[in-house]
């Protein structure tokens, strides 16, 4: 529990700081392992060159891999505690499933007969359960209504034919509130049988997002909270961990997006406008697509958004302000236009080297923090973390950026340089002419 001297050290007078396909088959992902402290994008090759689909590409994570036995895909899901980091500084015991949260990405072709096996490693019951798939009753994993819950240290199969295709996940359908609060959930892609070569995309990106209650100090999320979460994240990591979405100038690239949170998101594009072409419906009709910049993904509820690339480092995030900032203090006093100099004064006699902040807003909150002068709790990151080519960004949570170049290899391409005549600028004066 965090004390009083803590908070104050750590509040700033009252604010808690806190793959690349080809255009053929081939997926140089920017997956990296949920293990990797540096989330350096990395680069893989789709293992079957002769796939019929472009690959999708898990920031942060990674595609189940599968067995075909006897003409059926075989996939293994492992419920179980992991260690998990969001950014360097916060590192907790979540759930999920294989080492990680969200769980791998399952990924097949409409028309795939599937069986997963799922090994439940944790200490009480669970099931998983196939949202928005069409499937038998008895293999939907709700428990005590479909199936008998999987006890602990025990193996169960699920088997069917996958008779749709879209955007789909899969999460626990058995102390559901706790277990979804501790990580348990991934996406569920599915490819339709019949690609059309006219909307076929050569990048295609799935993110599945979160929220979380870390309180302070603390090591395992609070599965009670229903409304004030401390972080917000995007296949369970925070900016500016989430690794970057790659793609080359001119690609048709596809985002799908998943919402396992307790929030809509309404989630906002730079750069592009974007078509809404899908959901876990599957891919809709040409004619029902529509040209969006910001598109709400509901709880419970997938979309995918397509678009032509754009050379840039265009954000990618959540419009609810708040869900673009890491652990922050929903109970503490907005200190903006409070003189706290004489409180500060009287603070410093107890707790040398305090310094207040927030009088004039909380833009300097990362430049304190980064300079060493205030430490948050431990395991807490700051609220707004992550520098550009000019500076702090002042974001966090749920942001990521799409980069897009001309040309790419296989790494993150650093920032971009806007070419000349392009940028924004500084004037030394302003026409008296204009009115205002």
């Amino acid at each position: 529990m965090i004390n009083r001297r803590q908070l104050l050290l750590g509040s700033a007078a009252g604010l808690v700081s806190a793959g690349l396909s080809n255009r053929t088959v081939y997926a140089k992902t920017n997956q990296a392992a949920t293990s990797d402290p540096d989330n350096t994008p990395q680069n893989q090759l789709a293992s079957d060159s002769n796939l019929p689909y472009t690959p999708v590409v898990t920031p942060n994570g990674r595609t189940l891999p599968y067995k075909m036995r006897d003409g059926v895909k075989e996939f293994h899901l492992i419920a179980e505690e992991v260690d998990h980091e969001f950014a360097e500084g916060t590192r907790i015991k979540a759930w999920g499933y294989n080492g990680s949260t969200p769980g791998p990405t399952i990924e097949a072709v409409e028309g795939d007969q599937v069986r997963i096996y799922v090994t439940n490693r944790l200490k009480e019951p669970t099931t998983v359960h196939w949202h928005g798939l069409l499937l038998p009753f008895g293999m939907d994993g709700v428990a005590g209504l479909t199936q008998r819950a999987i006890p602990p240290g025990e193996s169960w199969a699920y088997e069917f034919t996958l008779k749709q295709h879209g955007t789909h996940m899969y999460h626990p359908h058995s102390d559901e509130m706790l277990q979804m609060a501790m990580g348990m959930m991934g996406m569920f892609i599915i490819h339709p049988k019949q690609q059309d070569p006219g909307t076929q995309v050569d990048r295609d990106f799935a993110l599945l997002l979160h929220n979380w209650a870390i309180h302070p100090a603390t090591y395992r999320p609070d599965p009670s909270i229903m409304t004030d979460f401390d972080l917000w994240t995007i296949n369970s990591k925070v900016f500016p961990h989430i690794a970057p979405l790659l793609a080359e100038t001119g690609d048709r690239v596809r985002v799908r997006i998943g919402n396992l949170s307790m929030y809509n998101h309404p989630m906002h594009m730079h750069g592009v406008q974007f078509d809404v072409t899908g959901s876990d419906g599957g891919r809709w009709p040409q004619n029902q697509w529509r040209k969006e910049v910001t598109e709400i993904v509901g709880v419970g509820q997938t979309r995918d958004l397509e678009f032509t690339a754009v050379a840039g480092d265009w954000p990618l995030h959540c419009h609810m302000s708040h869900h673009t900032m890491n652990a922050m203090g929903h109970e503490l006093p907005v200190t903006t236009g409070v003189d706290q100099s004489e409180l500060a004064r009287q603070i410093r006699q107890q707790i040398p080297g305090y310094m207040a902040m927030g009088e004039h807003g909380m833009s300097a909150h990362q430049q304190h923090i980064d300079a060493g002068h205030m430490r948050g709790p431990e395991n807490t990151l700051p609220m707004m973390g992550g520098r550009g080519a000019f500076g702090p960004m002042e974001m966090g949570g749920m942001f990521t950026l799409i980069k897009v170049r001309d040309e790419l290899d296989h790494s993150d391409p650093g920032w971009f340089e806007p070419p000349e005549g392009t940028q924004a600028y500084r004037v030394d004066a302003v026409p008296d002419d204009l009115p205002v």
